[in-house]
């Protein structure tokens, strides 16, 4: 079997897969990674449903995932989600929940990155609510969903380097708000969202982990100006050379959705159980001691943290008003 690495694609990973039977859950299907995650899975004979906001632009996005789905046993649904607003994502999980059919894997994929400052339907700050808090009450309502075996990989990103969760000022009352900390503190609470899963239902035989998927021109960065990705690069090929590493490579969309497939269907389950993936394996883990300008791969020991973890789940449950 060929060693898979940074340059892998989703194709490299499910080389010789055949899904036929699993039924998953992607959400963010209408550009991107969530397409590419869903194509993949569906060509290889998974019953995908697919999960977005805007159903009319998920539909175009998805015109391939539904060939490619049809020539390989495997199919594509779309069911509407707007993370941003718990009313549809209670929606979406009661819909869900009354057709009753199971899954072996939920990635848990959209997200938002970097937006200017502003709230969800329910009054959290933008990217907390979207990429933790959404997830959060629809995984949770969702979870006798999950056959026993199955899995909930969470995408998270480099970016939880770049602040550990708030848990005394989650909606930038009191802080002034910068896009880069707000989706620092969003990607730090997928991971530690994955890690209090994890430890709640690995008994149950299901697993969760979090993945980076890579540095990925997609939609995601629309809030981002150029210059300022360049700079971004520019300080992380500082880093790389400081290290003996080789410069920043873009990777391209298959090649980013290669890791949340590997950690969702080929890995083993005890190997990525409550841990964080990147480049199509299991990341070392960073101590809090090392500075941030220093870290060029592996995850921040603040992100695994099971006390980290609880503490996030319980304000959570607070938050959305719900308890699981």
């Amino acid at each position: 079997m060929k060693t898979l690495e940074a340059t892998s694609t989703t194709e490299d990973v499910l080389s010789g897969v055949d899904l036929r039977g699993n039924r998953i859950l992607v959400t963010g299907v209408s550009a991107g990674l969530g397409v590419e995650t869903a194509r993949s899975l569906a060509a290889h004979g998974a019953h995908v449903t697919g999960a977005a906001r805007d159903l009319t632009k998920a539909k175009a996005a998805t015109a391939q995932v539904q060939k490619d789905a049809a020539g390989n046993s495997g199919n594509l649904e779309l069911i509407e989600l707007d993370l941003a607003n718990l009313k549809s994502v209670r929606d979406c999980a009661d819909k869900l929940l009354a057709s009753g059919e199971p899954f072996d894997l939920i990635i848990a994929n959209a997200g938002v990155m970097a937006t200017p400052f502003g709230h969800t339907a329910d009054g959290f700050e933008m990217q907390f609510g979207t990429n933790h808090l959404g997830h959060f009450v629809l995984v949770n309502r969702i979870v006798s969903l999950i056959r026993e075996g199955g899995r909930l990989i969470n995408l998270s990103s480099l970016g939880h380097r770049y602040s550990n969760v708030d848990l005394d000022d989650p909606n930038f009352a009191w802080v002034p708000y910068d896009p880069w900390i707000a989706y620092g503190r969003s990607k730090t609470a997928n991971i530690l969202f994955a890690v209090a899963f994890d430890r709640r239902h690995r008994d149950q035989g299901v697993r969760a982990a979090a993945v980076h998927p890579g540095v990925i021109r997609t939609e995601l960065g629309r809030h981002v100006d150029a210059s300022e990705i360049q700079k971004l690069i520019e300080q992380r090929n500082q880093q790389l050379a400081a290290t003996g590493k080789a410069p920043f490579q873009w990777k391209t969309i298959p090649q980013g959705a290669a890791t949340s497939v590997w950690a969702g269907v080929v890995a083993p389950a005890d190997e990525i159980g409550g841990r964080y993936c990147e480049d199509c394996h299991v990341s070392k883990i960073v101590p809090d001691s090392v500075p941030v300008d220093a870290i060029t791969e592996g995850v921040c020991e603040y992100a695994l943290d099971p006390e980290n973890a609880e503490a996030l789940w319980k304000k959570s449950e607070e938050l959305v008003g719900e308890f699981f």
